[in-house]
């Protein structure tokens, strides 16, 4: 009972599976396939004869050649697979000859064994060569017989496809069409009474007949309750919290939407089958009857997530609810069309129609598709309006589905026209596999969408989705996967897709280096390890080692970044070793390119040399506090190529290796952070010198970040032209903190000096009127009298060597020690 059941649900299937399942059986034996005798050669002759009169005559039906071509890819296989094994053992062989060495030059004699050696090994490497090189003709044979066979078969596509029939529209067709399909109804009923009649059959259905209740009870369950049972699930999933985690479950069951009722439909086409007394008629419609539902439940998926019912969240499209509804309407509407399609095929195919009935037949399904379609297109371009951003990639999107769109409404009208007149099988394309193509692009959307609540789901960072890197590699990665099936639905043969991934597999050649797909992902695995390892060995050293050394901060990352380099290189070293990628042939393509390289990039090899300088003898290191090239800051980061410099008002200056190590760099940190603060301060004349060197040495003394030993110094440098000038000289604990103490010293500075009573001179400059009377015209007389001196003098202004010139003019100066005249003769006149 058991195995009548498996039997009932696998039954369906077996025709879809088989072929797959057959070449695979095909293609493990030909792995393991005994090297080719002298036998196995005039079989592929007399297969090779064969095939050359099939292309030659052609008249072979297409069926036919398929056969032929899968018994000639074995045939290249096999081939293949020898061509590869005796190159491997002629390798070795050869290398023993080169252990060897060169043979003796003529008239010069060799050691009899070595003689000897040399020659047995010569014989064997011509015997493993032959058979090498007889493998390596026959598989470029039976490589030319293939494609010559895929060239045949794509000409008689290309021809049938442009083929004009009977034209769909003509109502001479269309009683005969009637009649077929009529007939076909009829058929089936008494293929079932038929069937019936039939005592054994009878008998094995009323024993079987629990099983077969069962069976149908359960796929009616599943076909008719299922779809709405995911349905209710997923909305509930989603309607009160619509997290990333929530979304995705109800994603996943959402799935369920069309899978279960694909399953029951394959319950239902077992037990059509499994029953024996269905008929042949009916028989011929079940293996069709799963995939047109799995078309019919996909589409009505397809249209909820596109068009769907919930107004939260993000809208795949923008459009109104009343729009929306009616896309769902042409989703479900489209998927009746292809399961009504996909069984009247079956139903021709059984009954043997002629292209006048399957054309009239077919014809009103191909023009309602296009007319959805043409709806469906009004769609996208409302979609692409609404949204009005000026952004790039935003128009770039709006006018990539307002020009997919046209090309819709295009194929939607071009279609049932060309179908109309009689160009059926292209009319029909047009039509049927634009819809499918445009559910797999909105299967791609719902991919996509997958993608980023996953990338939400793990970063917990809804509002960086949108700019956010791996979404949107793994959009293109989709969209590359998909590629294959768009190819499929626009009428490419699977055995061209496998002929264009078995010569990518083979890989290709620069020179006589050969790289494979195999070699690259070996190289990326290698070299992704590689790269892994290092990268823990840096945050291992980063981390526990090196912050336990004597090793400056600066020390401790050029240590950590030469690692880095290091382990790349062996990296890629290893990586290209394990990949088998020889490069000795490029050798000399390599060093004449270095030398371009080196003329054109001198610059950057010049700036990537000195960063190698500069991790290597540090004479700058990250933290340190330089001035370089004019720009004063904090060197944040040592790259190859240039040092990040952060300044003062926090801007970052790029500043490249070359410059720093050519150029003078004055470094204010290095080793520590112990430097000399130089403070300049002027007092009047008749000031005691001595009493203001002892109030400025307890100032210095005071500052915390001044060291005391050695202690501070104050210099009396001298005798200026209005004022005595003393320097306060300090060694500071931190230099970074020069400023803050620098502000300190002359607040300090000018508290201690006016409770001291100590002056400090300040520039000075009297204005005379020489005609006081023309600001005062019709205001009364005005006494004109020279200025009186000032009865105090101003107060004390501390000033340092900061000052724009460190020159201070003189003072007490008279407006008659200027001239104002602009004429430079002094006299004050202006020439007039």
């Amino acid at each position: 009972m058991a195995s009548f059941i498996l039997a009932l649900i696998a039954g369906p299937g077996a025709g879809v599976l088989s072929p797959g399942t057959a070449y695979a059986q095909t293609d493990a034996a030909v792995t393991s396939s005994a090297p080719l005798t002298d036998a196995d050669y005039k079989e592929w002759e007399k297969v090779a004869d064969r095939a050359e009169e099939a292309i030659q005559a052609n008249r072979v039906s297409d069926a036919a050649l398929e056969e032929l071509r899968v018994e000639l890819v074995d045939w290249r296989a096999r081939f293949d697979a020898n061509h590869t094994d005796t190159s491997a053992a002629a390798s070795a062989v050869q290398a023993q000859l080169d252990t060897l060495g060169a043979p003796p030059a003529e008239g010069q004699e060799e050691a009899p064994e070595i003689a000897s050696q040399r020659a047995s090994l010569n014989d064997k490497l011509a015997e493993i060569q032959a058979p090498s090189r007889r493998a390596e003709l026959a598989h470029s044979q039976a490589d030319a017989l293939v494609r010559s066979i895929d060239s045949m078969l794509r000409a008689r596509q290309t021809d049938a496809l442009l083929e004009l029939g009977p034209a769909p529209i003509d109502p001479t067709k269309w009683p005969t069409a009637v009649t077929d399909l009529s007939s076909y109804v009829v058929s089936m009923a008494e293929g079932a009474r038929e069937a019936w009649g039939n005592q054994k059959k009878r008998d094995a259905f009323v024993k079987n007949l629990p099983v077969l209740l069962g069976l149908v009870a359960l796929a009616l369950l599943l076909v008719l309750r299922g779809r709405s049972w995911f349905e209710r699930l997923a909305f509930r999933l989603v309607a009160k919290d619509r997290s990333a985690a929530r979304w995705l479950i109800s994603f996943v069951v959402s799935l369920g939407q069309f899978i279960i009722p694909t399953g029951g439909a394959f319950m239902i086409a077992g037990a059509i089958t499994g029953s024996g007394v269905a008929g042949a008629s009916i028989d011929a419609l079940a293996p069709a009857l799963p995939a047109a539902l799995f078309q019919l439940f996909f589409s009505r998926w397809i249209g909820n997530n596109i068009f769907p019912q919930s107004e939260t969240g993000d809208l795949p499209l923008e459009l109104s609810t009343a729009q929306r509804r009616e896309g769902r309407l042409y989703a479900l509407a489209f998927g009746i069309l292809l399961a009504a399609d996909t069984l009247l095929s079956a139903a021709g195919t059984a009954a043997g129609w002629d292209a006048a009935t399957h054309n009239v037949l077919h014809f009103p399904i191909v023009a309602l598709i296009g007319l959805f379609l043409l709806r469906i297109s009004r769609f996208m371009v409302v979609h692409a309006r609404a949204d009005q951003s000026e952004s790039e990639d935003r128009s770039f999107r709006r006018h990539l589905i307002i020009l997919l769109a046209r090309v819709v409404s295009v194929m939607a009208i071009v279609g049932p026209l060309l179908a109309a007149v009689g160009y059926f099988k292209v009319g029909s394309s047009f039509s049927i596999q634009t819809l499918q193509s445009l559910m797999l692009i909105a299967l791609l959307m719902g991919l996509q969408k997958l993608t980023e609540e996953l990338y939400v789901l793990i970063t917990r960072d809804r509002a960086g989705v949108a700019d956010a890197l791996w979404p949107v590699l793994a959009g293109f990665v989709f969209a590359l996967m998909s590629l294959p099936v768009f190819s499929l639905i626009w009428g490419a043969r699977a055995t061209d897709l496998a002929e264009i991934w078995s010569e990518f597999k083979g890989g290709f050649s620069i020179g006589e280096t050969h790289i494979s797909p195999g070699d690259f992902v070996t190289f990326v695995i290698v070299f992704g390890i590689g790269y892994a390892f290092t990268r823990v060995i840096q945050g291992a050293l980063k981390t526990t080692v090196l912050p336990k050394t004597k090793l400056d901060i600066g020390g401790q990352n050029a240590v950590v970044s030469g690692l880095g380099y290091i382990g790349m290189f062996l990296a890629a070293l290893t990586a290209i070793t394990t990949a088998g990628i020889d490069l000795s042939s490029l050798a000399i393509v390599a060093g004449a390119l270095s030398v371009g390289v080196g003329f054109g990039l001198r610059t950057i090899v010049e700036n990537f040399v000195s960063g190698i300088i500069l991790l290597v003898e540090r004479p700058i290191s990250e933290g340190d506090w330089i001035e370089a090239g004019g720009q004063m800051g904090f060197v944040r980061n040592i790259s190859v190529r240039s040092t990040r410099i952060e300044t003062f008002d926090r801007t970052d200056v790029i500043v490249p290796n070359a410059d720093l190590i050519s150029g003078v760099v004055t470094n204010w940190t290095r080793g520590n952070m112990i430097g000399r603060l130089i403070v300049k301060v002027g007092v009047a004349y008749g000031n005691d010198t001595r009493r203001v060197q002892d109030i400025l040495q307890e100032i210095a003394e005071a500052q915390p970040l001044v060291l005391l030993n050695p202690p501070p110094g104050i210099i009396f440098n001298g005798f200026g032209s209005d004022s005595l000038d003393f320097e306060m000289r300090m060694i500071l604990r931190d230099i970074t903190q020069m400023l803050v103490v620098q502000t300190e010293v002359n607040h300090q500075i000018a508290e201690r000096f006016k409770a001291e009573g100590i002056e400090i001179p300040f520039s000075q400059r009297d204005i005379w009127l020489r005609n006081p009377e023309t600001l005062f015209q019709g205001k009364g007389p005005v006494s004109v009298s020279p200025p009186e001196e000032p009865a105090s003098k101003p107060a004390p202004v501390a000033h340092h060597d900061h000052s724009p010139t460190g020159e201070r003019a003189p003072a007490h100066m008279r407006d008659r020690d200027t001239d104002h005249d602009g004429d430079t003769d002094g006299d004050g006149d202006a020439d007039r």
